[in-house]
């Protein structure tokens, strides 16, 4: 995985941004074209989203759930390196209507820190290759 090419449909997704920026801090040069590298790091789903946990006898919002889910393969060649899997990751936190633009920045961290965590598990992976 020397030359690596990252194949997204999203390449201004936090995911994305994370995962090169790591790969190259690794010492992996990333190509620009899937004819240039050794390795092909298809990313097929990247998304993200919150849903609402619990509410309030007023029926107010007052705990969300944060995930983030990629779905990814790598390939060398007409090898597959690591077949098609999934990671998600979660993270809760608490809603207070009165601290909205805290909540927002909270949110917002939560979610650079799960997909810290998934960088983070998909490198493991690959240094085990």
């Amino acid at each position: 995985m020397s030359r690596t090419y990252i194949s997204a449909d999203d390449r201004f997704s936090q995911f994305y941004r994370k995962l090169r920026y790591e790969l190259k801090n690794a010492g992996v040069q990333i190509v620009d074209s899937p004819a240039n590298s050794s390795a092909v790091f298809s990313i097929l789903t990247d998304k993200t989203d919150q849903r609402i946990l619990s509410v309030s006898a007023r029926n107010v919002p007052r705990e969300f759930e944060v995930f983030y889910t990629v779905f990814y393969s790598v390939e060398s060649g007409n090898n597959t390196i690591m077949p098609p899997q999934s990671l998600t990751r979660t993270r809760d936190y608490t809603y207070d209507e009165t601290l909205v633009l805290g909540k927002a920045r909270e949110e917002e961290l939560l979610r650079e820190a799960i997909v810290d965590d998934l960088v983070q598990v998909i490198l493991k992976q690959l240094s085990s290759l």
